[in-house]
């Protein structure tokens, strides 16, 4: 009998999710475990994975739209069972004017060609159904129309020659990619030292294109929280100025020990380690308020910022590293790596990204001198980090040069007093700038 995908649950607030890409056609035939699309939910970019074996018999909806969780988006042929026989079964009523056509097969009309969702891949080759209409995906003509790229000039490459997003954002970038391009970044951010003449030239003034975004559900979310996070938590802040000579130092000494083992440890691994260690000695700063009660954590979870690239729908995640306390600079980095390279590429489980307990932002790339952070509840402190820059400071009565870093603590005032983020910076700023103590 036929076997129905609905659109999962990947998050538990996730109310709807939308569909960006199709990885099969009809007539594929799948296993568990394939990578069937990428999913947008509230939190994340994700993959949609199959749970049975099957081919594919229809695809219900299109990339780009958006559908509550528990609506059919897909449907499976079982072993022995027709393609044909699977999609009649499982067809919509003729009155859904929303979704693709009924007919699997109904491919007459002009409309069914540009409307329905891709089906195989026999007919790649060619971008234009007989009836003259370009087949190309809603999200697709929508990123066309926002970037000026003629659908008429383009190849499609998504199943019977749907124009796709990833067609339209090669063709924005000039028609091909360069061999010699550097490899996308992985999003962490981190405070390497930044100097004076990183800035951009001067580019002569283009016009500005007046435009409407639509909000994806990932962007929903976050100005729904942030909105939240600062209209219900009483926020302060406490900064403190750090000398980072010692740790850059101590830091390269360390990475040309560690090169042979293809091990390098950043700014940002200390700072974490740095971040853990001191909130063992004030644990308040680890902690949730819970309306009558403070909930004080035993364990240190840290939430780091990654930023997602635009093939993965743009945006923000919030992986959590578990337990870093106990954590040495080998594993840190490790553990940031691989949740930063999975976020990027596949998506992280709602379980990856659940948890912390205290958040760190760093814009250090970006050379920004400092941020202020928007608390990311239940935590009550996230940390905010600025890039190590290079000024003039004062060593033992003389005028010298010198890394200095900016960290800023926002704070829940309901669970952390001013004295007590005051401590927690001092003890922190001690540890970053007599690093060693975080080799032990």
């Amino acid at each position: 009998m036929p076997i129905t995908i609905e659109m999962p649950r990947l998050s538990d607030t996730m109310e709807e999710g939308t569909l960006l890409k199709w990885n099969v056609g009809v007539g594929d035939k799948v296993s568990a475990g394939d990578h069937l699309a990428d999913v947008e939910t509230d939190k994340a970019t994700m993959e949609l994975q199959a749970f049975e074996d099957g081919t594919v018999a229809r695809i219900q909806i299109n990339e780009g739209d958006t559908v509550p969780i528990g609506e059919v988006i897909m449907v499976l042929a079982g072993d022995g069972e027709s393609v044909e026989d699977a999609a009649a079964a499982e067809a919509p009523s003729s009155g859904d004017a929303e979704g693709p056509q009924a007919d699997a097969d109904d491919t007459s009309s002009d409309d069914a060609a540009a409307d329905e969702p891709a089906k195989s891949a026999e007919s790649a080759s060619a971008p234009k159904p007989s009836g003259g209409k370009i087949k190309v995906s809603p999200l697709a003509r929508k990123l066309a129309e926002e970037k000026g790229v003629d659908l008429a000039s383009i190849q499609g490459t998504g199943p019977d020659g749907r124009i796709i997003k990833r067609d339209i954002l090669k063709a924005a970038e000039g028609g091909s990619q360069q061999s010699g391009s550097a490899p996308a970044s992985e999003g962490v951010i981190s405070t390497e030292p930044i100097g004076a003449g990183t800035a951009a030239p001067a580019t002569a003034a283009t016009s500005l294109e007046a435009k409407t975004i639509k909000l994806s559900g990932m962007r929903k979310t976050i100005a729904r929280r942030l909105v939240e996070s600062k209209t219900t938590v009483p926020h302060f802040s406490v900064s403190a100025a750090v000398s980072m000579d010692a740790l850059l130092e101590l830091r390269s000494t360390l990475n040309q020990q560690l090169d042979a083992q293809n091990v390098k440890l950043s700014v940002n691994d200390f700072i974490l380690r740095a971040v853990a260690l001191a909130a063992v000695q004030h644990p308040v700063v680890n902690s949730s308020w819970g309306g009558d009660s403070i909930q004080q954590h035993g364990t240190v979870n840290i939430g780091i910022a990654v930023a997602l690239p635009e093939e993965r729908g743009g945006g923000l995640v919030v992986p959590v590293i578990n337990d870093v306390q106990n954590k040495g600079l080998r594993q840190i980095s490790a553990e940031t790596k691989a949740l930063a390279k999975k976020a990027r590429e596949t998506g992280l489980s709602p379980e990856e990204m659940s948890g912390s307990t205290i958040a760190v932002s760093n814009i250090g790339m970006y050379g920004s001198e400092m941020v202020v952070p928007i608390i990311n509840p239940p935590n009550a402190v996230i940390m905010g980090i600025g890039a190590a820059l290079q000024q003039a400071v004062v060593k033992d009565g003389q005028i010298v040069p010198g890394y200095v870093m900016r960290v800023t603590l926002s704070g829940d005032h309901r669970v952390v007093d001013g004295a007590t983020a005051a401590e927690y910076l001092q003890t922190l700023t001690s540890m970053l700038e007599q690093p060693a103590g975080l080799l032990v």
